[in-house]
């Protein structure tokens, strides 16, 4: 008896999300690449060994020899496309922040319950190797219960940075909030439940474009459990910091390879006098294995028909934070 065919995937936006997408695909799965640019879509083709080039999305999702659709456009696109992805019968795998209103998600999990679709949310942060050995260690007690987390994510854009659609909010729906913001306070939701109350205030410092380049948010959950955040896209030297404090100790993940700097998670583990704690550190420094990892979980999803998690349930979850805090109007340039 022979192995089952591979899931045979289209991919909706060749960018360089998409790119990643693409190394995390075994050869052969390509059968579409798709991109208003021809030559961006024929780089993907050529890479793959496979697959054909089309420039109308709704041909490319409808296509008969694909299984699964990556979407993976700007932000203004993913929940349109999505949705002719799932009307025509495909499993979606939509880049975060999956839309940009939450409207657009209720929408989306409504037309997916209908279908035979599974649909996952690429909140990739989740599968790195440093945030997969914090999960373990916090579900089994290392830690104690969990009290609050401190984070804190970054870049420090480049040249014309205010020029390109993230800076447009009708294309991007936000600022640095949406875009590198959303991993951070989806990771928050993962450890700590969802948040009932939303302070914060954003700020454009530096950018002269009409959304923010930093955000601070202040988050708490019914069970008084906090996540204080700073998003920013001034950040010159790129940072990546999770702190997790439980009663036994904290766990602080730290990097995410390349400019971010070695992954790595230290645990500091409380003694019963308190104290300095002993200390222990793991550091990953090999390739970026998460976007690999998502995809095995998204064929996992397929073959098995689970519902995928992150899915659009945890996406509406992440982005009724975001629009809370942007309806607060605490905003100054």
């Amino acid at each position: 008896m022979g192995d089952a065919p591979q899931t045979t995937f289209a991919i909706i936006g060749c960018g360089l999300v998409g790119r990643k997408r693409l190394d995390s695909l075994r050869p052969g799965q390509l059968v579409v690449a798709c991109d208003l640019e021809v030559r961006r879509a024929q780089a993907f083709v050529d890479a793959a060994g496979s697959g054909k080039v089309i420039t109308k999305i709704d041909e490319a999702v409808s296509d008969s020899e694909v299984d699964a659709v990556i979407v993976s456009t700007p932000n203004g696109s993913l929940a349109p496309i999505a949705s002719l992805a799932i009307r025509a019968g495909k499993h979606v795998l939509i880049e975060k922040p999956a839309a940009i209103s939450a409207t657009q998600i209720t929408e989306l999990i409504e037309l997916a319950g209908q279908s035979r679709s599974c649909v996952r949310v690429g909140y990739n942060h989740r599968y790195h190797p440093a945030l997969q050995k914090a999960r373990k260690l916090i579900d089994a007690g290392a830690i104690g219960p969990l009290m609050f987390i401190r984070g804190r994510y970054g870049h420090g854009g480049r040249p014309g940075y205010e020029s390109e659609w993230r800076a447009n909010p009708a294309i991007s729906g936000g600022g640095e909030l949406i875009d590198q913001g959303v991993h951070v306070i989806d990771l928050s939701s993962w450890f700590l439940g969802e948040f009932d109350c939303v302070k914060g205030h954003a700020t454009t410092y530096f950018w002269d474009m009409p959304v923010e380049d930093n955000a601070f948010l202040s988050l708490q959950t019914a069970a008084g459990r906090t996540a204080w955040l700073h998003v920013s896209c001034t950040e010159w030297k790129n940072i990546f910091s999770f702190e997790i404090y439980g009663h036994g100790g904290k766990l602080h993940i730290e990097g995410l390879g390349g400019s971010y700097g070695i992954e790595r998670l230290t645990f500091y583990s409380m003694r019963p006098e308190l104290g300095p704690p002993d200390t222990t550190i793991w550091e990953f420094p090999g390739a970026d294995s998460s976007w690999n990892l998502e995809m095995k979980a998204f064929l996992e999803d397929i073959e098995l028909g689970r519902t995928p998690v992150p899915g659009l349930q945890e996406a509406a979850t992440t982005l009724q934070v975001v629009e809370r805090f942007y309806e607060q109007r605490s905003y100054s340039t």
